[in-house]
Order: structure tokens, then C-alpha cells, then sequence
């Protein structure tokens, strides 16, 4: 009987607690319900819609799980067919057409065909050849480059139409191209700077770059302009992003200095912590322990990572001996009569203000917990 009651007793706490907990999880997504509603009237809007698209273009044809580029494919292809059928017809004289100016009239279903044509090779391409491609950056650059073919072909077939054959469209599209771009020389400048950049990969998107004094990530690169999601900047003293985007034409890679953080043989940056202390101190004290410190919050895992880019770096002209996958600590003679205590470390240029401000506040706590081994300046004293 004992044992019946203590079942029961169980059973009603086993049962008590899957409620408490559907009852959490039912109060966690009621909670989520605004959250999501919010998120998704503002991707409604037409701003920051289009800003999305800008950001982050052909992001939703990128997803695995997405059926947009098939189903496009699928409605391309029939359009093309039923296009291909109506200029059959109209080859074989089972339709005719009225006269128009010029004949032009009898060589729009043709110019159609082919056009829609050159848009389902582009989804075909698209869907089972670039969206394979395991790098993102690399599924980028592709679509870019397939897409601005599409439409210079495209734009060769109306010319085509308008000018009655294919030779003499392709001939007028050139005169044309070179008139327009002799009227607008700094977006073809900028256009040739995003060959340049497509070919030269001075940054690609997702590096961190500096450049002309703009410093951030790479977002996007256009045909005629880069967006960079800004860290730092006017009102941030530190390396946090700051909210703010920045555009500026391609052309200023092609004439300034660009300063890439995310080179692919070595994606790390130096850092350095630095401390005053006094010329009583215990610098091979100082100096374990500052060692110590950064080896323990990077991690043999980080170490191990810089050891294989440094193997690589082997290969090219940089001197592999110079980078070292553990922090190295040098004492300094301060102007001020203090001796300057420096760690410096490698880290990914993306968490260097995280890093840095673990990394400070637990060698103070250690350094600190010496104060017969290592002196600060006092407040009074600087």
C-alpha cells in the first residue's frame, strides 16, 4: 500500500512538473509573439525591405531548404516553351503579325525566345552550379558576375531587334556603351573597380577593412559601390560596430590604400596590453603571469590555429620565425621613471575589444593579488 501511494505521489509530481514546464514554455512564446510581430512589420516596410535585399542579396535563393530559385526555374522554363511554340508559329506562317515600322514587329517573339531563354540557362546556372559551391563569398562573386552576362546579353538581343541583325545590335550596343560611358566615367571607373576587386580580391564580402579612413565589415559589393557595417568611428573609442553603414564607390580601390584585417593566409591581428609598474617590481613575476593570463583566455585551440596559418604563411615571403602562436611579454623604460610591463598576443581582429577587456581586467586581479612583487603607480604619483 506504501509502495502504491508513494507511485502515485510520483506520478503526480511527474505530472505537475511537465504542466509547470508547458506552462513556461507556453509563457516563453507569448512573450516571443510581439518580439516577432515587431520583426516582421518592419521587414514589411519598404525600406528596410529594399535595405535587406541591398545587405544581403539573393540571401533567401542561398538557403538549402529554399524552393524560390526551383519554383522560378520551373515558371521561367514554361514561359520559354510557350515562347519558343509562338515563334514557331509565327516562323511557319500559322500566325501572322501585323506590319509595324521598320519590321520590327516580326522579330519580337524570336527576341523573347532567347531572352527568356538566357534567363532559364541563368537560373539553371544558378540553382545547380553556383548554389553548390560551399563558399559563400565564392556563391557571391558568381552570381554578380552571371547575372551582369544575362543582362549584357539581354541587352544585345533588343539591339538585335531594333537593328535587324545580331552583328549590327552588338556593334550598336558597343558605340552606344562607349558614348555612355564616356558621358558617365566615374560609375564605369567604379565599375572597373569592382572587376578589379572581383579579380584581385583586395577585400572580399565579410572582411574587415580600412580604407580612406572608413573602417569596417564588408557587407556588400556592387557593381558600382561597397557597403561597409561601420565599427569604431566618430563616437566609439573602441572596436565595437557602431551602427552606422558606409558606401563608397569601387573606384577608391583602385587609388587608396586598403587595409584588410581578414587576409585568408593570416586572419589574426596583433595586440598589446600594457601596464606601468615600478622599477622595484618582479619582472620575471610580471612577466609568468601576464603569460600565463593570455595562454589561459586564448586557449590551446587558438594556439593551434595560428600554428597551422603560420605553416602556411611558410610559402610566401613572410618570415614564418616572426609569428609566434604564444603571447610574448616586453619590458619598456617608460619617459615617466616607470617601466612599461607589454603583452602582446594574436587574436581574431573580430573579438579583439572582447578579448582585450577580459584579458585587462583578469591581469589586474592576478597582478594585483602581488603587491610585494609588483608596484602600480599610485594616483598622486602620475
Amino acid at each position: 500500500m506504501a509502495t502504491s501511494d508513494k507511485a502515485d505521489k510520483a506520478e503526480k509530481a511527474s505530472k505537475a512538473e511537465k504542466e509547470e514546464k508547458a506552462l513556461k514554455a507556453e509563457r516563453a512564446e507569448t512573450a516571443e509573439k510581439p518580439e516577432k510581430a515587431a520583426v516582421r512589420q518592419l521587414r514589411e516596410r519598404g525600406d528596410v525591405e529594399k535595405a535587406l535585399e541591398q545587405s544581403a542579396p539573393g540571401e533567401q535563393e542561398r538557403r538549402p531548404d529554399s524552393r524560390r530559385p526551383k519554383v522560378w526555374l520551373i515558371a521561367t522554363t514554361i514561359l520559354a516553351a510557350l515562347l519558343g511554340a509562338f515563334e514557331w508559329l509565327v516562323d511557319t506562317d500559322r500566325v501572322k503579325l501585323p506590319g509595324s515600322p521598320f519590321g520590327v514587329l516580326p522579330r519580337v517573339p524570336l527576341a523573347l525566345f532567347l531572352i527568356a531563354a538566357a534567363l532559364v540557362i541563368e537560373r539553371l546556372a544558378e540553382t545547380f552550379g553556383v548554389r553548390q559551391i560551399s563558399s559563400r563569398v565564392s556563391r557571391y562573386n558568381l552570381t554578380r558576375v552571371l547575372r551582369l552576362i544575362v543582362a549584357v546579353l539581354i541587352l544585345g538581343i533588343i539591339g538585335a531587334v531594333i537593328f535587324s541583325n545580331l552583328y549590327t545590335g552588338l556593334v550598336s550596343l558597343g558605340v552606344i556603351s562607349l558614348i555612355v560611358g564616356l558621358a558617365v566615367q566615374t560609375p564605369m571607373t567604379s565599375f572597373i573597380g569592382w572587376l578589379y576587386i572581383l579579380v584581385r580580391a583586395p577585400y572580399r564580402v565579410g572582411d574587415r577593412i580600412q580604407i580612406d579612413g572608413a573602417t569596417g565589415d564588408v557587407i556588400e559589393v556592387s557593381y558600382l559601390d561597397t557597403t561597409l557595417w561601420e565599427f569604431g568611428g566618430k563616437y566609439l573609442s573602441t572596436d565595437h560596430p557602431s551602427g552606422r553603414i558606409i558606401k563608397f564607390p569601387n573606384s577608391k580601390a583602385l587609388s587608396t590604400t586598403v587595409y584588410n584585417y581578414s587576409w585568408p593566409l593570416f586572419p589574426y591581428i596583433w595586440n598589446e596590453i600594457r601596464f606601468q609598474i615600478a622599477y622595484q617590481s618582479d619582472l620575471e613575476f610580471v612577466e609568468r603571469v601576464m603569460r600565463e593570463v593570455v595562454e589561459e583566455e586564448l586557449g590551446s585551440e587558438m594556439m593551434k590555429q595560428v600554428r597551422v596559418y603560420r605553416d602556411l604563411l611558410a610559402q610566401t615571403p613572410v618570415d614564418r620565425l616572426t609569428v609566434q602562436e604564444k603571447p610574448v611579454v616586453v619590458f619598456r623604460v617608460s619617459d615617466n621613471t616607470w617601466i612599461e610591463a607589454i603583452v602582446r598576443y594574436l587574436v581574431d581582429p573580430k573579438r579583439a575589444g572582447r578579448v582585450k577587456t577580459t584579458l585587462t581586467k583578469k591581469l589586474l586581479a592576478r597582478l594585483n593579488a602581488a603587491s610585494d612583487k609588483v608596484m602600480f603607480p599610485k594616483a598622486d604619483s602620475r
